[in-house]
């Protein structure tokens, strides 16, 4: 079972107009896809009509929303920092799933000012904990400030942000072939 490649689902977590996180998710989608040991699919929130509450029945968008968690047998999630946290829609989106979620791995790649979004992913690291993931140690961080975004707002190649891309990726496949192996031996219960 270890042979076959490992399912990504890379998630944007940015709905806001003028948000660079598309161009951040393709970024990296482009260079996981490079990869024989990835299969990647991105799922970019703003082409999901998720609800803004929680209603006591999930829509035919969360339904979808979950079935393509369940799907994935790893997760990169692309978040944004505002106000030292990530995004409204990010946040509604991981409550459309529960056990969806469960001993999978999960790596973060994060753009803002200056902390490069790293304070949205400590939370994250909280949430996914709680939904009983594993978050990978390493990311990949962009500074919007710093000039590793051209004029079109994609990042801009550097050996730094290419090593940063293969360790995240590189312990993402680690982990994700661990868990497959442990969920097909036996199922996670908790």
């Amino acid at each position: 079972m270890t042979d076959s490649p490992l399912r990504v689902a890379v998630i944007i977590g940015s709905t806001r107009e003028g948000r660079v996180g598309d161009a951040v998710g393709k970024w990296f989608t482009g260079r996981a896809e490079a990869r024989d040991d990835l299969v990647v699919e991105l799922l970019d929130l703003i082409d999901f009509e998720l609800p803004a509450g929680l209603p006591e029945q999930p829509t035919p968008a969360m339904k979808r929303f979950a079935r393509l968690v369940d799907e994935a047998e790893a997760f990169v999630v692309v978040t944004p920092e505002y106000n030292r946290s990530f995004p409204a829609s990010l946040k509604q989106a991981i409550d459309c799933a529960y056990d969806e979620w469960r001993a999978k791995p999960i790596g973060f790649v994060s753009y803002g000012y200056r902390s490069q979004g790293l304070y949205a992913v400590e939370q994250l690291r909280s949430i996914f904990t709680e939904l009983h993931t594993v978050t990978m140690r390493d990311t990949v961080a962009f500074n919007l400030l710093d000039g590793t975004f051209a004029r079109d707002g994609t990042p801009v190649d550097t050996d730094g942000q290419g090593q940063a891309v293969t360790t995240l990726l590189d312990e993402l496949v680690w982990w994700g072939l661990a868990l497959r192996d442990a969920r097909a031996a036996r199922p996670y219960v908790c």
